[in-house]
């Protein structure tokens, strides 16, 4: 069975984020991996095409009931009607997730991620979870490139 790593982040995101994305996309495809995304524009259009231009499969769970506005580098479609609640089969369906840049609805997926507890959550830019003293929140793996990314997913040794 094909490691499938989830990748999470902005629909509206920096040409950083993009980047970032983009090469995630191509590094995991060529280690065949198959990418979750959420299937629309910003960092999931950028992890689809990076990962396509590498032969790679990337399955869209889309929010909407249908497949307008998909994806075109989308391998796989899923069109759920979920809304945001689709969040929650992303991230469930990775065997690590990735979280590129920072928005509530990235931020949601990062916190879906930890509550489930059972894959490792790399996050590479975006926003910083503090706890109540100021420190960063355990858990969290913070890359600092595309490679550290996967390399801290702890998926291929």
């Amino acid at each position: 069975m094909a490691i499938q790593v989830a990748v999470c982040g902005p629909r509206d995101c920096t040409a950083e984020d993009a980047r970032n994305a983009r090469e995630i996309g191509r590094l995991l495809a060529e280690r065949g991996a198959v990418v979750i995304c959420g299937g629309y524009t910003g960092v999931m259009a950028a992890v689809a095409a990076g990962a396509r231009s590498a032969g790679g499969t990337v399955v869209g769970i889309l929010s909407r009931p249908d497949r307008e506005h998909a994806n075109p580098d989308l391998s796989i479609v899923i069109p759920t009607g979920a809304g945001e609640a689709r969040n929650n089969i992303i991230v469930n369906s990775g065997d690590a997730v990735i979280v590129i840049g920072g928005s509530w609805g990235t931020l949601s997926e990062l916190a879906l991620a930890m509550r489930h507890g059972r894959a490792p959550v790399v996050q590479l830019g975006g926003w910083r979870l503090l706890d109540q003293n100021g420190d960063p929140v355990p858990g969290v793996r913070h890359a600092t490139s595309p490679e550290h990314a996967l390399e801290l997913t702890g998926l291929w040794p």
